[in-house]
């Protein structure tokens, strides 16, 4: 069994192209290996700012041989009348390196087996290593030099190697060799001997290149410095991951700033910190202090200069930070609402202080419906979108609701409507929590829904390229958080409300309906099979009470009734149309009919979902004890009218659960 190892090496790429790239490659070699029948271990791929390294383990030596039947012309075409081969048929020989006798005659055409050899690895990888690289996809491609291909960025050396031996191949304008570079400022011809040598000689060169080892580095390097100052270090995911592939020799700083910068929102040194420079942030008792952490790419003791560029640069953004917030705490937040009528929401749909009277009326609509009207849930309404219009959040437009929180505590506004606006906007993506207050739940949903129903309206609904305002993460945002919170509220109702309250009539309620309830499957799918989900769809609208909804795809998900299924098939299969008519006892012919009908009606609309599906699997012997014993479609038609209409009752008990016809 062989190794081999690939590394690119480049100009630093974009941090957010390395993941993309990682899953591309290794899909790359895995595909091409199996395509060609290559035996392999396994595929690791390995990456840092500066390179894209491939190893492959457990290499077979070359492809297998493999036997094809080839078809030739039909025996009339290659043989001439006296049994010869004709032109065709030599053809047919020479074409496949065949003799005479290697063919024979099937379905009246001539046919051969053939051998393919395989070929050797080394000439496999010549043939699709540089293909898969270029094959390579992400943003912002570009040409580089003279050359015609694109890629991230320049590359500047290759390494391919098989074993001990090089396997030569050329990508763009660079051919390989068996030398790597180390870190920019360590040594920059590595000799790579093995692929086996790899990780620990880029090692000696101050390059960890398995980006896993890399970010545990980071997180463990963190917490030591953090340990030093007894405080906290907090990051998020993707700051971790941004920092992991810029890095290739992560080294921890900590760097110390004004203590006066600690009266801004924290939101904003936060910010100014993890998303303006990459820094974590650090915490003692659960209080942001004024220390941060820096991992920086620097071989070396002397970290003077490091920590003073670093502080010079949160300094001057941090300045602007008071200065914006200095001003814009000048007046109440209340105050700002009249200046977002300068502020357009979308063409055609008014401006966002048109959107915040919208989302008042549906807030105040949701909130009596809930039995939980309070002028907090009014006032937070009314909040919502006031900051959008201050200095502050549009230097950081990522903080919209943090800051309007913020200042409307300064503005001495009641703690439920600070709360209340700054979660509004939760959930802020597809894992984060939503909304626990009632006023950032209910004004949240209503907000959501105003952008949904305004872009439906607009004719921009979102196509699979394109999602215009965020409308797919939105519809999830409120699906999410009627979950969460265990609310009951009929979406669909306030769906058809906000189309009616938009500026453009646009008679888009049951496209936008229809697209909240895709987006419903798409996000229990992961949970539940997607044939309950739509089960439970069919027979009544999920938005009308999702947690309804939820309940009955739960019970359904567990559904061990063969028999049931069967019956309730059966009835379908027979209902070709409901009958309308009411059961006349009066036309019982047989005694399987009266039994029939007292089930039916013993099985109570009132119980609970999973003692109503007993009560349903209870009665099945009686439904099958009627079918045995009856014939629907009987010759007198009153008789055969009023057993449909037995049937159509039976039928909407089983409807009460799902359309079991998708079961």
């Amino acid at each position: 069994m062989s190794k081999y190892l690939l590394e690119i090496g480049t100009e630093e790429l974009p941090y957010k192209f390395i993941p993309s790239a990682i899953e591309q490659l290794k899909n790359g070699f895995e595909n091409f290996l199996n395509t060609n029948k290559v035996g392999f271990e396994k595929v690791d791929v390995y990456a840092t700012p500066r390179r894209l390294a491939v190893i492959v383990s457990g290499l077979d030596s070359k492809s297998p041989d493999e036997e094809k039947i080839v078809k030739g012309p039909i025996k009339k075409v290659a043989y001439d009348e006296n049994g010869n081969l004709s032109k065709a048929g030599e053809g047919f020989l020479n074409k496949n390196n065949l003799k005479p006798e290697d063919i024979y005659i099937e379905n009246d055409y001539i046919h051969a087996k053939i051998v393919i050899k395989g070929k050797s690895i080394v000439e496999l990888l010549k043939e699709n290593v540089p293909a898969i690289v270029m094959k390579l996809q992400g943003a912002h491609f570009m040409r580089w030099g003279y050359n015609d291909e694109k890629f991230s960025r320049p590359i500047r050396w290759i390494v391919s190697v098989l074993d001990r031996e090089e396997v030569k191949i050329k990508i763009i304008d660079k051919e390989s060799s068996i030398y790597s570079r180390g870190h920019r400022f360590a040594q920059q011809k590595v000799m790579i001997g093995h692929p086996d040598d790899y990780i620990e000689t880029m090692r000696n060169a101050c390059v960890i290149v398995d980006q896993n080892e890399r970010k545990q580095i980071i997180i463990d390097k963190a917490k030591a410095e953090a340990d030093k100052l007894g405080a906290v270090v907090r990051y998020s995911d993707d700051l971790l991951d941004e920092v992991t592939f810029i890095t290739e020799y992560p080294v921890a700083v900590v760097c110390e700033f004004d203590s006066k910068y600690l009266q801004i929102p924290e939101e904003v040194t936060v910010t100014v910190m993890a998303v303006h420079q990459r820094y974590f942030a650090l915490y003692k008792d659960g209080k942001l202090i004024n220390k941060f952490i820096t991992m920086t790419n620097y071989i070396g003791d002397d970290f003077e200069n490091i920590k003073a560029g670093n502080v010079r640069v949160i300094k001057a953004r941090l300045d602007d930070a008071v200065f914006f917030f200095t001003e814009d705490t000048k007046k109440p937040l209340v105050d700002y609402v009249e200046d977002l009528k300068g502020v357009t929401f979308q063409k055609g749909m008014g401006s966002v202080y048109d959107k915040t009277q919208r989302i008042i009326k549906l807030s105040k609509n949701i909130a009596a419906d809930c039995g939980a009207a309070s002028p907090s849930i009014e006032r937070t309404a009314l909040l919502c979108k006031a900051d959008l219009t201050t200095q502050l959040v549009f230097e950081f437009t990522e903080l919209q609701g943090f800051i309007g929180a913020d200042y409307a505590r300064v503005s001495k506004e009641d703690e439920k409507v600070a709360l209340g606006i700054k979660e509004h906007y939760f959930p802020l993506n597809a894992e984060s929590e939503t909304a626990g207050s009632i006023e950032g739940q209910i004004v949240g949903i209503a907000d959501k829904i105003d952008t949904i129903c305004a872009v439906f309206a607009a004719g921009k609904k979102p196509t699979g390229s394109s999602d215009p305002l965020g409308v797919r993460r939105a519809a999830l945002g409120v699906m999410r958080t009627v979950l969460d919170a265990g609310l009951k509220i009929n979406i669909a109702k306030y769906i058809d409300e906000a189309v009616k309250l938009l500026p453009v009539q646009n008679d888009c309620g049951a496209e936008v309906n229809e697209f909240f309830i895709q987006r419903l499957i798409i996000m229990l799918n992961d949970e539940y099979k997607k044939n309950v989900l739509e089960a439970c769809a069919a027979v009544k609208n999920p938005l009308f009470d999702l947690n309804d909804y939820l309940e009955r795809v739960k019970l359904l998900s567990n559904l061990n009734a063969p028999q049931m299924l069967e019956s309730a098939n059966r009835v379908l299969r027979i209902l070709k149309e409901e009958s309308t008519a009411p059961v006349d006892t009066k036309l019982f012919k047989e005694q399987a009919e009266s039994m029939l009908y007292e089930a039916v009606l013993s099985v109570n609309e009132n119980f609970r979902y999973g003692a109503y599906l007993d009560a349903l699997e209870a009665i099945n012997p009686v439904v099958e004890k009627f079918f045995d014993d009856v014939l629907v479609m009987d010759k007198d038609e009153n008789v055969k009218k009023n057993r449909q209409s037995l049937l159509t009752l039976l039928k909407r008990k089983y409807e009460r659960l799902a359309d079991f016809s998708k079961l």
